[in-house]
């Protein structure tokens, strides 16, 4: 069994990439719901979740974790890993490597929540990856709740996604990295306020790559996928649609 797991629906995205990539794998979704969202969390808080989550999955038979969150993995994925020293952990990091080596322009941007914004990890990233370019950071607040709320028709977030775009492509740049799981949902208004200005950049399938190379026996399995969530379960099925996202829910035990 594959354990994957974010503070709700982003991971979702995630998990889409690891069944295409691993269609005979057993896979457990974890929504943790009852805390989401992550991005305006302490390092503490999400640390604790991250370390909780690790544990149910590990007892629930796992033998694989991916952390299909940017948050999460910015803030707790060296603590999960030293919990479960025998087990491989696959995190999710913004593109930025792949960003800053295919910028024609030398200007990127990351779409990131509060809390990988100010991340260490966030910084390492881009000090070890994107030296030589600029990179600008961009906090986007709500924007993972309004993926929660499945408000992805919302003029408002529309209005606020064209305000945070057009001063970044002012700037020249010409690469956006989606620094948090919940942002490939709203890849169509992004690419809407975007145009042919610039790329998005997302690495749900670098994930599911990674994650396959680890998964040994693990990728012969039934096929089968369990979703749970630490509130509201029953939304998680009923999102699947909305998300377009039907092929995953015929994989549901």
């Amino acid at each position: 069994m594959i354990g994957v797991f974010d503070s709700g629906l982003g991971g979702l995205s995630v998990l889409a990439a690891l069944v295409e990539a691993l269609p005979q794998a057993d896979f457990v979704y974890y929504a943790d719901t009852a805390h989401v969202p992550y991005g305006n969390k302490s390092e503490a808080q999400i640390q604790r979740r991250v370390l909780a989550i690790g544990e149910h999955l590990a007892n629930e038979g796992c033998r694989l974790l991916v952390v299909a969150c940017n948050t999460a993995t910015a803030t707790a994925v060296h603590a999960l890993r030293a919990a479960h020293p025998g087990m491989p952990v696959v995190g999710v990091e913004p593109g930025i490597k792949p960003a800053a080596q295919e910028t024609r322009t030398g200007r990127i941007a990351v779409l990131t929540t509060e809390a990988t914004a100010r991340s260490q990890r966030l910084r390492k990233l881009v000090r070890d990856h994107a030296h030589r370019v600029e990179v600008v950071v961009e906090p986007c607040p709500g924007w993972a709740t309004h993926v929660e709320m499945l408000q992805l028709d919302d003029p408002a977030l529309a209005a606020d996604v064209s305000a945070r775009i057009e001063p970044l492509l002012d700037r020249g740049v010409d690469r956006i990295v989606l620094g948090c799981t919940h942002y490939s949902f709203l890849a169509p208004l992004l690419k809407q306020a975007i145009g042919t200005r610039a790329q998005l950049v997302d690495v749900a399938d670098a994930v599911a790559r990674q994650a396959r190379r680890l998964a040994a026996d693990l990728a012969h399995g039934s096929g089968r996928l369990l979703l749970q969530a630490s509130a509201h379960p029953e939304r998680l099925r009923a999102a699947l649609p909305r998300l377009h996202l039907g092929h995953i829910a015929a994989r549901l035990t």
